[in-house]
């Protein structure tokens, strides 16, 4: 495993080419994306696992079985590719490097909500709707402007936890075993961990694990938002801590109101509240007290401080492994 020096070289890179250039779509249509592997592999367990006429706790069980096997198929992988970049030289950087960089999603969130309020300009609701349906879950027929609008930047400011930082934290801890596990752990959550008659049991583990390994992500997350939102002009780090305190513990996930919540109230908006997901609406608590009539500038003021938050993040990243690569002699120093 890189040590601490270069795992936060790696990092910063990887964080600067994901930005610029994102998972390119032609490759992601030739071959898919590591997510998308890792999916097809959950699909098999449900597949295989979950059947309608097992009983409530064996379904559990198969559901411990299946998240177990994932993160431990992710765990080989992530040591197979380090120990493969450790006998590659500069090759092997690149590997370690490109791994990191499609494993980050901080450029394609950033293209996928930007979208939406492009897609409003051009062709009206109904262009929203379509755009923001590829970021969220809920239905988007039900959703007016506003709701399309606050869906986007309840996206961006969840997905910054799951899709940025989360990744980059587990990659620091544990390496690309610890960063490919958490995406496993991730994905199985968003695929199978929903409280639907056919995933009540079988995705409890899934849900579970996931809430745990995006505790730190998710406050760090908010974190970066609040220091953010002191130097964005028109944003309210004041409000940012104020809806934290008050407002992320109300939120159904034990983890995504504190993103939600510092967004809500670094903008002056409300986010969150009841929603409808496959014809069933959700009551959830509202974050942040502002207006909850958000508009397209709003998703733009939103991507404003989401942008700041990690720029500043990366160069922060990037000091550190100056500083510590200094002190140790050198950046990488021959280890890789």
């Amino acid at each position: 495993m890189p040590d601490p020096t270069d795992r936060l070289l790696i990092l910063t890179l990887a964080l600067a080419i994901e930005a610029a250039i994102a998972y390119p779509g032609a490759l992601f249509r030739a071959i898919g994306h590591p997510v998308s592997w890792i999916g097809a592999l959950i699909a098999i367990f449900d597949r295989s696992l979950n059947w309608s006429d097992f009983s409530f706790p064996v379904r559990r069980l198969a559901g411990i079985v299946t998240i177990l096997s994932l993160v431990a198929v992710s765990l080989a992988a992530g040591m197979a590719i380090e120990g493969l970049a450790a006998w590659g030289g500069p090759a092997g950087f690149a590997v370690m490097l490109i791994a990191v960089a499609t494993l980050i999603a901080t450029g394609s969130l950033d293209r996928h909500v930007a979208a939406v309020p492009r897609a409003l300009a051009a062709e009206g609701l109904a262009g929203g709707r379509r755009a923001v349906s590829m970021i969220v879950g809920r239905d988007p027929e039900t959703l007016d402007e506003p709701a399309v609008c606050r869906a986007a930047i309840e996206s961006l400011a969840e997905n910054a936890s799951d899709g940025v930082t989360a990744p980059a934290v587990w990659f620091l801890v544990a390496g690309l075993p610890g960063m490919i596990a958490y995406k496993a752990i991730n994905t199985a959550d968003s695929m199978i961990g929903h409280r639907t008659e056919r995933h009540r049991a079988f995705g409890w583990a899934a849900a579970r694990l996931d809430d745990l390994v995006n505790l730190p992500a998710s406050r760090l997350t908010a974190l970066l938002f609040i220091a953010a939102a002191a130097v964005v002009p028109g944003a309210s780090a004041a409000g940012a801590l104020a809806a934290v305190r008050r407002d992320s513990g109300r939120h159904r996930s034990p983890n995504a109101g504190w993103p939600e919540a510092a967004m809500a109230g670094a903008l002056g908006l409300r986010l969150a509240g009841p929603r409808s997901y496959g014809g069933v609406v959700v009551e959830d608590a509202w974050m942040g007290d502002g207006r909850a009539a958000a508009s397209a500038d709003d998703v733009r003021r939103a991507l404003r401080l989401y942008r700041v938050a990690y720029a500043g993040a990366g160069v922060l990243v990037a000091a550190l492994a100056l500083g510590l690569g200094i002190l140790g002699g050198g950046v990488l120093g021959g280890r890789m």
